[in-house]
């Protein structure tokens, strides 16, 4: 789909969307590098995405399915969903409203596919079974680590469905209640919810909602991370995502992968 892109598509010779084309993710290279850098709230949530899809299947996100994307944010996700795989979106978060997200959705073309909602996690206002895929990019680690939360969720998906997320994390499960002594600096109580790639499956193995298909490291996605960063710090015009990219920055620098990174996690329910 890389005639259409919010906004106005980049050039060849743009030099920030060449920055941020990069080969791994040849979908999201078609998509405006201002627009994902206007609407950005975390880590390249395009990227991750993609690299979150293949493990989902083609039956999870084959054209038509009913798919919930939980903490879209500003719904480029959800956009992304579907353009690339002409799904139905239900784009839920808790903090953007639904007519701001309404109107992106909208300048994407995708209205008729996609239906923002404001929903926190713990109170869906949907039917069992409703889903045939449920994805969450970046947001699944502010709730999900509790031990009842899957079984909740996974009510709403339909038999056979899939829930998929990509979330940041630890290379290996961190012991004790002291962060890696390089990270000591950078470290906050909140990142105590980043967990290892065999945490997660697990986690969610134990909790006999799902049978996990995949728990996986993405690998150099600190660099990655590190490049999103210092494009955010350099070109956003919203001075928290400056500052909190900056901070980041350092933080990925510090470390070089040897600590942080991202897991990716895709269970079926049976």
């Amino acid at each position: 789909m890389s005639d259409i892109t919010p906004h106005t598509p980049h050039t060849p010779h743009d030099g920030l969307a060449s920055r941020l084309s990069l080969p791994r993710y040849p979908r999201s290279s078609t998509y405006d590098a201002r627009w994902t850098i206007d609407n950005a709230m975390g880590p390249h949530a395009l990227w991750l995405l993609e690299w979150l899809a293949p493990a989902l299947g083609p039956d999870s996100l084959r054209p038509g399915a009913r798919v919930l994307d939980l903490g879209c944010g500003r719904a480029m996700t959800s956009v992304f969903l579907a353009r690339e795989y002409d799904v139905e979106v239900t784009a839920a978060d808790l903090w953007i409203a639904p007519d701001d997200n309404a109107r992106r959705i909208a300048e994407a073309g995708v209205a008729d596919r996609v239906l923002p909602v404001r929903a926190e996690a713990h109170d869906l206002p949907f039917g069992e079974e409703t889903f045939d895929a449920i994805v969450s990019v970046d947001a699944y680690q502010y709730f999900g680590t509790d031990d009842l939360y899957l079984p909740t969720l996974t009510r709403l998906l339909k038999p056979g469905g899939r829930i998929g997320v990509v979330v940041p994390a630890t290379r290996e499960e961190l012991d004790g209640t002291e962060p890696p002594e390089h990270l000591e600096p950078f470290w906050e109580p909140a990142f105590w919810c980043f967990h290892s790639p065999a945490w997660w499956r697990r986690h969610w193995t134990r909790s006999g909602a799902v049978e996990v298909e995949t728990a996986d490291w993405l690998t150099d996605g600190w660099r990655e991370w590190l490049l999103w960063c210092d494009v955010v710090a350099e070109e956003s015009t919203e001075e928290f995502h400056v500052r909190s990219s900056r901070d980041s920055a350092r933080m990925l620098r510090t470390d070089r992968g040897r600590t942080l990174g991202f897991a990716r996690v895709v269970g079926r329910r049976p």
